[in-house]
């Protein structure tokens, strides 16, 4: 299949509005790591000073929200929109978003990449997570319940963990490469950057919540948030020519932008039509596509509820 189509900026935008629009701040991208690092700790203070089942609650799931923007801030270091400084963009995006969450920054570009060339395509890599929809509501909360009781996560992380422990055969390259490329090495940076984590969650007199929320949040809220991300995204979107209708907006609240799509995660469309745009910028270009009377062409729904209604109409 041929790569999906590309819309010219210039086209849409005039060049005072795209200038304004492309341009980057390396102080700006390294708050937002800062920040999603400081409403981690202050969801644990929470906790620590008052440990009750309510704020508890709270904790998991605004860390849970944190980790996945984390994961978003991955793909912000993909796209290289973290820092202008190539080295500090590759390192912030690595050790400070992708190992803590158990992803890795140059094998995830390579995959993404694929994604946005092909959207929507037979060759999306991602495809498989938006053709199954619509599906019925028994099946999404057979997954969802899957997700917060921790299964989803044991699924998704015991085979890197057992490849830790797996003997790799010197007449099988193949099988050595895969390996030490998709199993060991991920799983081993994870553990190690985890195990300093339990040290400092320790020496700030907060260990028992080092499993108490930030384990229990990626084993649980985590994996329910990013399904509804990865099914907002792009189910029941349209396979079609036109590159306006391959991905979703979703118009998210302050609740919603809080607990299940933090740093303008959910301004996919645009995204999409415009990738190397900085994500703090999504906003504005939402602004002007609707000034310009082009959001016609585009899928836009009021909210996560509303699109898990779409995606579960079968």
């Amino acid at each position: 299949m041929p790569v999906v189509a590309r819309v010219e900026p210039k086209t849409i935008f005039t060049s005072a509005e795209w200038s304004r629009l492309t341009s980057r701040s390396s102080w700006r991208g390294m708050w937002l790591v800062a920040h999603a690092w400081g409403t981690i700790a202050a969801a644990i203070a929470l906790v620590t000073l008052w440990p009750n089942p309510l704020t508890w609650l709270i904790a998991v799931m605004i860390v849970g929200a944190r980790q996945l923007g984390l994961a978003i801030l991955m793909h912000e270091a993909a796209h290289g929109g973290i820092h202008a400084n190539k080295a500090i963009n590759e390192w912030v995006g690595q050790w400070l978003c992708a190992v803590p969450v158990g992803a890795d920054l140059a094998s995830y570009r390579a995959y993404h990449l694929q994604h946005h060339k092909f959207t929507q395509q037979p060759e999306d890599p991602d495809l498989s997570l938006s053709a199954p929809f619509p599906i019925s509501k028994d099946s999404f909360y057979r997954k969802a319940i899957r997700d917060l009781t921790g299964q989803t996560f044991v699924k998704q992380r015991l085979p890197l963990f057992l490849s830790l422990f797996r003997r790799s055969h010197a007449d099988d390259p193949i099988s050595h490469e895969s390996f030490v490329s998709s199993g060991a090495d991920k799983m081993a940076r994870f553990l190690g950057l985890n195990a300093l984590m339990f040290v400092l969650f320790w020496l700030a007199g907060a260990g028992v919540w080092y499993v108490g929320v930030w384990v229990v949040a990626m084993a649980t809220w985590l994996p329910l948030v990013t399904r509804i991300r990865n099914i907002a995204e792009h189910a029941c979107t349209s396979t079609g020519e036109d590159p306006f209708s391959h991905a979703r907006t979703t118009l998210a609240s302050p609740v919603e932008r809080l607990l299940i799509a933090p740093y303008w995660v959910n301004y996919h469309a645009e995204h999409h039509l415009f990738m190397y745009l900085p994500c703090y910028r999504l906003p504005e270009a939402h602004r002007l596509l609707v000034e310009k009377g082009l959001i016609k062409r585009m899928e836009i729904r009021p909210g996560y509820l509303d699109v898990m209604r779409l995606a579960t109409s079968r």
